[in-house]
């Protein structure tokens, strides 16, 4: 009798038992199996179809910003519709899509599409190009007065109440650094600054979207009821409301004129955030000192031996100090470079063209940035996440609640005594 290799055993044989030439079509491996590029694949796949989701949004935006006042116009919604601007319809679709994609299970996924941060960059690089020089130059003084003194205010109040309520230095400066100079920016610079925990930066972002969303539609309200002039508006909004794209959203709902001077004040806040980190690092470093010299002490006197992780774990402050030039460029947002370079070009170009030729352009401009800024308050929405704002813990609200009335009302009285006279 033949005898069957057991390695073929499952090979077909003849009728002597002899194993044939197997001829079948081997099993393919699953899809993606032992493929690295796969994940980077479906990933990229992912965050084309959320940006898909984002430009249909936008898309429905334009489609409602001037269909509904047609629609309505001559019936009792005729005024309201009118009225509502397109960040409303933006922000409106975009908590609304977040709703769709978080019950199908796929937001997770297209997050990386949902960039509010870049959308609000080119729309304010596309709107310095509609704002003449002349009047950046005249806002600029009130602008950094405002900038300095409202920065300082609310970060030394938030700093101190903090610090009351006996919440962590890190997460203090976290909350001060977010509350006074630019919301989230602000909040990721201060945490290289200071090496915060990831979680205590993601818990200072969602209080800075939880209380920035509401502010976009309250501002412009209480500025209409208390009468305030576009420019002591335009300040106000660019003075208190912490995100960049909230600030433009407020801005873009008051008025053209708020608009810019809201613009304006908000990227001199932009400005000094490299400022504002430097110190936190530098603050952070020196307090660090005084534990580095007890430490060389004890290594001298043999009570913590040399080379100890000890001795030797905590970085010494002139480090600090040379790196402070090379930060505070780092930390500068370059997107105001863009900003200023805008409006130089557009106010040059203004002088020596024909307004026939120029007039399309700036036009073909604000077309563009009304775009962009559409894709940024979409994005706002789609980007909340209810989840993070459930883990917020009592302490860290009640200091930004606390902090948010104070900035209301100094930089209302800053806005009032600096752009009271102020005129376009």
């Amino acid at each position: 009798m033949s005898t069957v290799d057991p390695q073929v055993r499952d090979e077909p044989v003849d009728a002597a038992g002899t194993p044939l030439v197997d001829r079948r079509v081997p099993e393919q491996s699953s899809a993606g199996e032992g493929d690295p590029e796969a994940p980077r694949r479906a990933s990229a796949l992912w965050t084309v179809l959320g940006l898909l989701v984002v430009l249909a949004l936008a898309a429905v935006v334009k489609v409602l910003t001037d269909l509904v006042p047609a629609v309505t116009e001559g019936t009792g919604m005729g005024r309201i519709a009118k009225s509502v601007e397109f960040p409303v319809y933006a922000i409106a679709l975009g908590f609304l899509g977040n709703a769709v994609l978080s019950l199908t299970g796929v937001r997770a996924r297209m997050t990386a599409a949902f960039r509010t941060e870049l959308f609000i960059k080119i729309g304010l690089v596309l709107l310095g190009a509609t704002i003449n020089f002349a009047v950046v130059v005249r806002a600029a003084g009130p602008a950094v007065l405002q900038a300095v003194a409202l920065i300082t205010i609310v970060f030394l109040f938030t700093w101190w109440f903090a610090g009351l309520l006996g919440i962590d230095d890190k997460l203090r400066a976290l909350l001060a650094t977010a509350l006074s100079v630019c919301g989230v920016s602000a909040a990721v610079a201060a945490a290289g600054a200071v090496q915060a925990k990831k979680e205590q930066l993601a818990f200072t972002a969602t209080l800075v979207i939880v209380f920035a969303v509401p502010s976009i539609f309250l501002l412009p309200w209480l500025a209409g009821v208390m009468g305030l002039s576009p420019a002591v508006t335009g300040a106000w909004i660019g003075g208190n409301i912490d995100t960049t794209a909230a600030v433009t959203a407020a801005g873009a709902m008051a008025g053209e004129q708020p608009l810019q001077i809201a613009s304006i004040v908000k990227v001199t806040q932009n400005a000094l955030l490299g400022v504002v980190a430097v110190l936190l690092t530098l603050f952070f470093a020196f307090r660090a000192a005084p534990a580095d010299a007890d430490t060389a002490g004890a290594v001298a006197t043999g009570s913590i031996p040399a080379g100890s992780a000890s001795a030797s774990s905590s970085p010494a402050a002139p480090v600090a100090g040379r790196r402070s030039l090379g930060m505070l460029w780092g930390r500068f947002p370059k997107f105001v470079l863009g900003f200023l370079l805008a409006s130089v070009i557009a106010t040059v170009l203004a002088q020596s063209l024909p307004a026939d030729v120029l007039e399309p352009r700036l036009d073909a401009a604000k077309e563009l940035q009304t775009w962009a800024l559409t894709l940024a308050f979409v994005s706002i929405g789609l980007e909340f996440n209810i989840s993070s704002a459930k883990e917020a813990g009592w302490k860290p609200v009640v200091v930004f609640a606390a902090a948010t009335v104070v900035n209301l009302l100094v930089g209302l009285g800053l806005a009032l005594l600096l752009f009271r006279n102020f005129t376009f």
